[in-house]
Parts: structure tokens; C-alpha cells; sequence
């Protein structure tokens, strides 16, 4: 007879969810021989979540429903893997540590921080530490520098200073994006040209092709909405 592992309840998980790698979550399961059902049985009876049925496990598979923490760890559980398995690229600080399977008095612990204080931090999002905690915590969750500048709660920042780079003259915010980004300044000056570039020859291109001012702007507005992470493919094939 299966032990069942006792689990906070799901349904009192005040935490947003993870973010689920859905494909991963299929593959695993097919590599086990498992279809939908046989899922649902043992997080049924093994892990405590009376709930669970095969139309909610092939939901979560179609990206139609996402787990919640509690429902994560027990399905990692019945697949054999750990969590970090089961969740797409961490965003927030609480996302790199439970893909990390690490508790959050581990992450305290090894930054140095009083456990109600890097709680605080997971829930506000707004970190709060020196650099030499800023460097634990890097160390400790594998972050790279473009998770660091998200869960310390620069990325807002350093997309305001990019978003006006490619639309004026980017030259002024070398030194501002360096403060956020610690990269070499060569790198940084080539990486804002190239954005720079990107976005003008982008804007130029769609109103030459279309010939309208709407269709311009609106493809406009995407490039800018996802600056940052135009920055960081840049920064990469540097």
C-alpha cells in the first residue's frame, strides 16, 4: 500500500504558481509509460490531492491549467524528477529557488539574511542586499546576469533606459545601462548600436513594405515591449 506524503492543501496555496514546462511534464510521463490517469491515481493516493483526475493532468499538459507549488512538487514526485524539472525559465526570486529545490532558510542562510527578511523580499519582489549578497545569492540559484537584474527588480529599469536608447541617440546611455548590466563597455556600446539599428531599420522596413503608419507603430511597440530580452539575445552573440 502507497505511504501518502502529507502536502500543504493546493487549494490554500496563496502563492502564484510557477511557471510549468507543460512539454516536459508530457515527455516525463511517456518516458515512465504513463498515460493521464495513472498520474492522477498516485497523486490521488500517494501525495493527498483527492481532486486530482486525468482531465486535470492532460490539462496541465495543453498548458490549458497550470499547478499550483503544492500540486508541482507532488507531481515531480509520481514523475520521478525534481521540481526545477517541471518549471519553465524562473522569472522571480521564489521561482529560481523552488527550481533550485531549495527551502527558503537554505537561500536565507546563504546570503546571509534573517528568514523573515528574504520572505519579505520573495513577496514584495524587491530585493534588498549588498553586493556581496547579491554574489551568494547568484552562486547559490545558478542566476545569470539577466536573472539577477530581474529578481532584484532592475528590469523595469534597465527597459525604460533601452526603450529610449533605440529611440533617440543611444550613446548618452552606455554608463546608465552598465550600472544595470555590468558588461564590458565595448560590448554594451556595440549591443545598444545594434538595437539602435534593429529598431530604426525594423520601423523603415515595415513602412516600406506596407506603406502603413498603423502597422508601423504597432510592430514599433513590440520590439519596444520586449526590449529587454532583445538586450540579452544581443548581449549573447556578442
Amino acid at each position: 500500500m502507497w505511504a501518502v506524503h502529507r502536502l500543504p492543501s493546493a487549494r490554500t496555496d496563496r502563492h502564484p504558481p510557477p511557471p510549468f514546462n507543460a512539454p516536459a511534464a508530457r515527455r516525463l510521463r511517456a518516458g515512465l509509460g504513463m498515460d493521464p490517469d495513472h498520474v492522477a491515481h498516485a497523486l490521488r493516493g500517494s501525495y493527498g490531492l483527492p481532486y486530482v483526475t486525468s482531465a486535470l493532468v492532460d490539462a496541465w499538459e495543453r498548458g490549458a491549467a497550470t499547478p499550483s507549488h503544492t500540486e508541482l512538487s507532488a507531481l515531480a514526485g509520481v514523475l520521478w524528477c525534481s521540481p526545477g524539472e517541471l518549471i519553465g525559465r524562473p522569472r522571480t526570486l521564489r521561482e529560481h529557488r523552488v527550481a533550485r529545490g531549495l527551502a527558503p532558510e537554505d537561500v536565507a542562510r546563504g546570503v546571509g539574511h534573517e528568514l523573515h527578511v528574504y520572505l519579505r523580499m520573495e513577496q514584495t519582489g524587491r530585493w534588498r542586499g549588498s553586493e556581496r549578497q547579491v554574489a551568494a545569492l547568484t552562486r547559490l540559484l545558478g542566476l545569470s546576469l539577466a536573472d539577477v537584474v530581474a529578481v532584484t527588480g532592475r528590469e523595469e529599469k534597465l527597459a525604460e533606459l533601452l526603450r529610449s536608447a533605440v529611440t533617440g541617440r543611444w550613446q548618452p546611455y552606455v554608463r546608465a545601462v552598465g550600472r544595470i548590466a555590468p558588461l564590458e563597455r565595448r560590448q554594451l556600446e556595440s549591443v545598444l548600436h545594434r538595437l539602435h539599428q534593429d529598431y530604426r531599420g525594423h520601423m523603415a522596413a515595415t513602412l516600406s513594405w506596407a506603406g502603413d503608419y498603423d502597422d508601423a507603430g504597432e510592430n514599433g511597440r513590440d520590439f519596444l515591449n520586449r526590449i529587454v530580452d532583445h538586450f540579452w539575445a544581443a548581449v549573447e552573440v556578442y
